[in-house]
């Protein structure tokens, strides 16, 4: 079992910057890929990043230049740093934590970018 738990989100104004954190416990052995995902309202899910036991990232194409993930193994903590914020991305931010047995979500985190 893999818990997840997220933090950093916010309101924040067009153009500014927020750093998600995601923290886990449990079984991390087992867990290759640590991604964020976001869901805004009437939309479904949608991978947002993702980075590989390896550090190797895959990014949205809205997303691209402006989001940037990372992890630490030891701390078993992954971010997601986010500049240059638009109003279209606010939604519910997911931490997700996917492995040969395992697939967790954490609870999400809302992120508002409004003037």
């Amino acid at each position: 079992q893999v818990q997840l738990v997220e933090s950093g989100g916010g309101l924040v104004q067009p153009g500014g910057s927020l750093r998600l954190s995601c923290a886990a416990s449990g079984s991390m052995f087992s867990i290759n890929d640590m991604s964020w995902y976001r869901q805004a309202p009437g939309k479904e899910r949608e991978l947002v990043a993702r980075i590989s036991s390896g550090s190797t990232t895959t990014y949205a194409d809205s997303v691209k230049d402006r989001f940037t993930i990372s992890r630490d193994n030891v701390k078993n903590t992954v971010w997601l740093q986010m500049n240059s914020l638009k109003p279209e991305d606010t939604a519910v931010y997911f931490c997700n934590a996917k492995g040969p047995v395992n697939n967790a979500w954490g609870q999400g985190t809302q992120v508002t970018v409004s003037s």
